[in-house]
């Protein structure tokens, strides 16, 4: 019984009230609290304990310590900030990896590639600039035979056509039969002219493909650092091929 009397003369009872700034004070504004006391007094001790953790820590500091946040940090507005390790990759490759995915990077690649491969069918390579010229080495005895040496006899064939490198038939093909295609120095131009438009179109898709192809590999990439798993990164990207990382093996169930 004692008990609840207590909580019903509790209930009664005046609530007690901290006294307000007194009127010639107001002035200075509201009257501080304990609680309001409490805040800024475990403020002001965790900012001393900060400075002498700090201060030990300059204390216990070797001279000749060097870590690698020493140059990969600067200093900006008073605040220390990280450099970020900007990415090797050009205009074209973060248009293309930010607007498509890597199904339609795969598929125009696989389409360049069968380009590549039409083209090629067609041209053979035999004359293209920058291609290392085969050599044909004939062996003689003597000094003399090395003099008197003639390549269109050698090869039986016409001086006129002995630097062609395809299409060149012997004297006792021609006997039989005429020289098939063109024969006159203006439709040659021509021809050698369409021939290196052909080449120079090659080499373009050749490049696009390329292009294609490390496009690809940097959105896999990327898709494979989403894992969360335990990553080392091997080799840096390049604007000429992706970042390589070595990923901690886990066994599949």
């Amino acid at each position: 019984m004692s008990a609840a009397f207590r909580k019903t003369a509790k209930s009664g009872q005046r609530l007690h009230r901290e006294r307000a700034q007194p009127a010639a004070r107001k002035k200075l504004g509201l009257l501080e609290k304990k609680k309001d006391y409490k805040l800024r007094a475990n403020d002001y001790h965790k900012k001393q304990n900060a400075l002498i953790a700090l201060q030990k820590k300059a204390l216990d500091k070797n001279p000749d310590e060097f870590y690698f946040k020493m140059i990969r940090a600067e200093l900006q507005d008073g605040v220390h900030k990280i450099k970020q390790p900007k990415d090797e990759v050009t205009p074209e490759q973060v248009k293309l990896m930010r607007t498509q995915d890597i199904k339609y990077v795969e598929m125009k690649r696989v389409a360049e590639a069968k380009k590549i491969e039409r083209l090629k069918s067609e041209l053979h390579l035999l004359d293209v600039e920058g291609k290392n010229p085969n050599k044909h080495l004939f062996f003689l005895d003597t000094k003399k035979e090395v003099q008197e040496f003639d390549l269109a006899a050698h090869l039986d064939t016409v001086p006129e056509l002995v630097d062609r490198v395809y299409n060149r038939p012997t004297i006792a093909t021609l006997q039989k039969e005429t020289l098939k295609g063109a024969t006159e120095p203006a439709h040659l131009k021509k021809l050698a002219q369409q021939r290196k438009n052909q080449y120079d179109l090659l080499k373009q898709r050749i490049e696009r493909e390329k292009a294609m192809f490390v496009v690809a590999q940097k959105i896999q990439t990327r898709k494979d650092l989403l894992d969360k798993s335990h990553k080392v990164k091997v080799k840096k990207e390049t604007k000429n091929g992706p970042a390589i990382y070595k990923f901690k093996f886990q066994r599949k169930r």
